[in-house]
């Protein structure tokens, strides 16, 4: 049994989903909250696995949220649900500790899929958002050809592949042996050297330079 969270500062979305997730028999919707401060302050005495988590809310947004669970519950799985669907707020999403994200346009399968996925300690980005930044990599302008390394280090290469695998910094630490602050630095390298603004731009920019395997 899935132990989900829902956090929302719409009541009426919070009405819609638990009443949407209710007939899935491996689902039990344990609380609810109204924005991440109300989160925080339900789990020392409510246990859960997954929390689905909205973007824009008053008081502790999703983004300073995420990252408080990922500090404070790094055992409780974050999927995101927001009407938000640019790349911009998907990769800031991301980075804060979000393990997934979906739309709140997505059907209740797709839904349970995302939860289901994350739960299972995967990672999860919704059809409609993987679609939306194919087109945008497809459309933008060709940048100057890089060398196949793009400046990076074999070791920068191997960081690389791992955060588009979607593993986060204390993940790789953890798989190349090293120190979680050893892969910061190597992450903060490699923004650098390829200018990405965030994750999603940086798994596009390798993506088009033949970097990921």
């Amino acid at each position: 049994m899935i132990r989900l969270i829902l956090v929302d500062d719409h009541k009426i979305i919070r009405d819609g989903l638990r009443s949407l997730l209710a007939a899935e028999p491996t689902l039990d919707v344990v609380g609810e909250a109204g924005d991440g401060a109300e989160l925080l302050s339900l789990l020392p005495t409510t246990a859960a696995d997954v929390v689905l988590l909205d973007v824009n809310m008053p008081i502790l947004d999703g983004y300073a949220t995420a990252a408080r669970l990922r500090e404070e519950y790094p055992e409780i799985r974050v999927l995101a649900l927001s009407m938000l669907n640019d790349e911009n707020h998907v990769g800031r999403m991301l980075d804060s500790g979000a393990h997934g994200y979906v739309l709140k346009s997505a059907g209740k399968l797709e839904i349970f899929q995302a939860i289901e996925a994350v739960m299972a300690g995967g990672r999860y980005l919704g059809s409609e958002i993987g679609m939306s930044l194919l087109t945008k990599a497809l459309q933008a302008p060709t940048a100057p050809e890089a060398p196949k390394s793009g400046g990076l280090s074999k070791r920068e290469l191997e960081v690389l592949q791992l955060i588009a695998d979607g593993m986060t910094n204390a993940e790789i630490a953890d798989k190349l042996f090293t120190s979680k602050r050893t892969i910061e630095t190597h992450r903060q390298n490699i923004i650098e050297k390829t200018q990405a603004k965030n994750t999603a731009a940086l798994i596009r920019y390798a993506a088009r330079n033949g970097l990921l395997q």
